[in-house]
């Protein structure tokens, strides 16, 4: 997916539309990991689809969620797991960001390395 080293990098316009692509499979996981929170709490609480998209919504954004109380023991249980979840889309999300732009880095740095060295 990426170039090799002993390529230079690629021009700024097409490190752009990678970093574009990169953001829309993050906004693609983010987007199904919603739905799936707000499924989950309209399924198990029986919330309006605005409380489970703000309760969901706040998990993902590493907030909490807006209730807590009076759940029932399988949407205690569901919040619970959707919120380990949560961490590790964030986590997940950051990879996908972040990879295109340290990858860049670290190939500058070894290109100039191997282009010196001949």
């Amino acid at each position: 997916m990426y170039e090799p080293r002993h390529i230079p990098p690629i021009p700024r316009g097409q490190f752009t539309l990678r970093l574009l692509g990169h953001a829309a499979l993050a906004a693609v996981l983010i987007a199904v990991s919603l739905l799936a929170g707000m499924l989950g709490y309209r399924y198990y609480e029986q919330m309006s689809w605005v409380d489970a998209f703000v309760n969901a919504a706040m998990l993902l954004g590493g907030m909490g969620p807006v209730k807590t109380t009076d759940l029932s023991e399988a949407g205690k249980l569901f919040a619970g797991l959707y919120a380990l979840y949560a961490g590790l889309a964030f986590i997940a999300v950051m990879g996908i960001m972040l990879t295109p732009v340290v990858h860049r880095l670290l190939h500058r740095f070894h290109w100039g390395e191997d282009r010196d060295a001949r």
